[in-house]
């Protein structure tokens, strides 16, 4: 999490964009970056909340921290937990987490008080029954989950596999293809879970337009989507 601080003096700092101070003579001692909707989470010395694109706050509660908007909710954390709040600065549910995550595709990861996670809509309701030792953000529709014996997987936006295959490890899907470790090493997976290819590498990136970097042994290579290596391109030049 990057916080945007600039040395005023000693003990106060300005939000700012490029050393340039935004609003005037008005200070904080921490600030995030600006998200749609054009607000930011700040701290200043009455605690966290959140500004407008003007700097003046959108509410009058105070928080132990703020993080960005996304989905139009926001995470806060208070002395009880970790809650949600809406663009207007209404808590968007009553449930309080030991931990919680921002929205992504308009569903959160959240840690219940009994340690076990899962995800929840927009309103705050769980969104399956099942329980897990860790959950990832949604992208493209799915997202990884820790199941409780330490094997992963992935899972739809209603909680269901989308695949019956487990791993040591996974990545997120991109382009269709995502990353899975087994005792061997890394490789890609299909939407089945089947791996396209037989080989294994020390470490894997998911594919960028038909290539993905993986380590063999010390060497990093370029595969493609048939597993084969094509090598990087040759060093020239000092």
């Amino acid at each position: 999490m990057n916080w945007n601080k600039i040395k005023l003096t000693e003990d106060e700092r300005a939000y700012s964009l490029y050393g340039k101070k935004l609003f005037g003579d008005k200070q904080f001692l921490e600030a995030l970056n600006f998200h749609s909707p054009g607000i930011a989470a700040v701290r200043d010395k009455s605690g966290a909340y959140h500004i407008d694109s003007n700097g003046d706050p959108i509410y009058s509660n105070r928080y132990e921290r703020t993080f960005g908007y996304y989905d139009n909710r926001a995470t806060v954390q208070t002395k009880s937990g970790f809650i949600h709040i809406d663009v207007n600065g209404d808590f968007v549910h009553s449930i309080y987490y030991k931990w919680a995550g921002n929205y992504q595709e308009n569903l959160c990861s959240t840690q219940d008080n009994e340690g076990h996670f899962h995800h929840i809509d927009l309103s705050g309701n769980r969104t399956y029954k099942e329980n897990y030792r860790y959950v990832g953000d949604y992208r493209y529709g799915i997202a990884c989950v820790m199941n409780q014996s330490g094997t992963w997987t992935h899972i739809d936006k209603v909680g269901k596999r989308i695949h019956s295959k487990e791993f040591n490890d996974i990545g997120v899907y991109h382009k269709g293809y995502a990353t899975a470790k087994d005792n061997e090493g890394w490789f890609h997976i299909d939407k089945k879970g089947n791996p396209i290819y037989d080989f294994r590498f020390k470490t894997i990136e998911p594919f960028y337009n038909g290539r993905a970097l993986v380590t063999l042994g010390t060497e990093k290579s370029l595969i493609n989507e048939l597993g084969q290596l094509i090598g990087l391109g040759e060093i020239t030049g000092q």
